[in-house]
């Protein structure tokens, strides 16, 4: 018989399970390591990074993005490794954790580019080793993370989940936020620079890893499945089930190749050439110092610090769409999972007209307020909320309990696909000499267009959905029965 170190199953207790603030407080340091390098990544890339000798040796705009979104692409490729080690093989906490630390010996790299050591090698050479790094870290974790909280949760406690996983996302948006803020101040000062703009993430990674590592008492830890998860990966139930979540994640792609040019790359190199004062916004001090204090109103953004309004808007909508928006418009129609991604869509459509018609007033010579763009991140994040978060919820449910890490790495699939998608495109985009076979006007017009055909489409495909929900059994486990007579009999533990 086998025996376990940990719970195997989730407790029987109505309230929130006792590990879920280990998982999500290692959620919210996690995002804010990765969001906050990349914020300045591309940035880095474009006006930033050295040659052997140290002389300035910049990359093109249209190069910087590509290999941003290769990056992307790469870390949300991988989870289908990490899904396969976790289910079949070590289980999602030794994933996890064997996997974070790899993780930040790839912030540590990126944190030594600035050094003298990181320059006689090449910047260029301790990028790329510092970004494959984060890849195996980053992707291997990522379908473990929201799997494992999920598995925390059982029938006892089962109307919880959705709300957890609006937590969940809270947390991600809340490390983003403040890292997102951050570390492009730390880019742009001359008194810190890029060492510190990609070593402060790198402890906030080693943070996350300690704060994983203190719960491991607390988490439900589900032992893999063996070569079982393969046989039902490969079932003719699990190759349907995987068909069936597919069939909706194909819509996903075009969201996701939407939604990361807004995440500190096209959206940012067009903020760049607005107005970035904002007269209504109280005095955040974004351009001398964090710790200098001044009172007023009005402040001058740097232009990788725009994209900040993305977590600071999910973490207003999560508690509004899931208390208010979503109860108001289901008292019209219910409101299904599928139809919350299809409005999400939508959504993510009308936010790229707005950006349209700023690149039309640059094109013009004009410099419009970043205010319009703020105005695009508004919709934007609301069909966030209603396509990321459901997505979250909607992948766990939805797959049989030995394969949720892989259900959750073919989500993570669909943000890969999206952003090489979106590298492929702007290759194709870039000529031999430089130049471009697309304006950015009609760049941002082709994928305002794909986007509302996509949510045309979405809605007729997910009429045909028929779905299945799956949960952890919350059944004691045959050790746990067998120590059971002598927990309850008071013997010491």
């Amino acid at each position: 018989m086998a025996k376990y170190k940990y719970a195997t199953s989730p407790p029987n207790i109505p309230g929130m399970p006792p590990g879920v603030p280990y998982i999500i407080g290692n959620e919210a340091a996690e995002r804010f390591s990765y969001y906050g390098m990349k914020s300045i990544l591309t940035v880095f890339m474009v006006h930033y990074i050295l040659n052997k000798s140290g002389v300035l040796a910049p990359m093109h705009e249209h190069e910087a993005d590509k290999y941003t979104h290769y990056f992307v692409s790469g870390v949300y490729f991988l989870p289908i490794f990490g899904a396969i080690i976790a289910d079949g093989w070590i289980g999602k906490y030794w994933t996890i954790l064997s996997l974070s630390i790899v993780y930040c010996f790839g912030h540590l790299t990126l944190a030594f580019m600035d050094t003298s050591f990181g320059i006689a090698i090449g910047e260029r050479t301790m990028l790329t080793l510092g970004l494959i790094l984060i890849c195996l870290g980053a992707g291997g974790i990522k379908p473990c993370v929201s799997a494992n909280v999920g598995d925390q949760f059982g029938e006892s406690n089962k109307n919880l989940l959705s709300k957890m996983f609006g937590w969940f996302y809270f947390s991600i948006n809340a490390g983003s936020f403040i890292s997102s803020l951050l570390c492009p101040f730390l880019l742009a000062d001359p008194r810190f620079g890029p060492r510190w703009a990609f070593g402060i993430p790198g402890v906030a990674m080693f943070i996350a890893t300690i704060f994983f590592w203190a719960g491991r008492k607390k988490m439900v830890h589900v032992p893999p499945a063996g070569l079982g998860y393969l046989r039902e990966t490969f079932s003719r139930e699990g190759l349907l089930t995987l068909a069936r979540i597919a069939m909706v994640y194909i819509f996903v792609i075009i969201f996701w190749a939407l939604w990361d040019q807004s995440n500190g790359i096209e959206w940012t190199l067009q903020a760049e050439k607005m107005d970035l004062y904002v007269p209504w916004l109280p005095w955040i001090n974004v351009a001398l110092t964090p710790f200098h204090v001044s009172a007023g109103w009005g402040s001058n953004l740097l232009a990788a610090q725009v994209q900040t309004a993305n977590p600071i808007l999910i973490l207003i909508f999560i508690p509004l769409v899931n208390y208010v928006l979503y109860p108001a418009i289901s008292r019209v129609f219910p409101l299904t999972p599928l139809r919350k991604i299809g409005i999400g869509l939508f959504l993510t459509a009308l936010s790229f007209v707005a950006i349209v018609w700023i690149q039309g007033q640059i094109d013009l010579g004009l410099k419009p307020s970043v205010n319009w763009q703020l105005l695009a991140y508004v919709i934007l994040t609301l069909g966030e909320a209603m396509v990321s978060i459901t997505g979250l919820e909607f992948s766990y449910t939805q797959a049989p309990n030995s394969m949720k890490s892989s259900v959750m790495a073919l989500w993570l699939l669909a943000v890969s696909a999206g952003n090489f998608f979106d590298a492929q495109f702007n290759s194709w985009d870039l000529n031999p000499d430089g130049t471009h076979k697309l304006t950015d006007y009609q760049f941002f017009t082709f994928f305002t267009i794909l986007m509302f055909a996509a949510g045309v489409v979405f809605v007729i495909v997910a009429s045909f959905y028929k779905g299945r929900t799956y949960l952890q059994s919350q059944q004691p486990t045959l050790d746990e029965q067998a120590t059971e007579p002598i927990l309850s009999s008071g013997a010491p533990t």
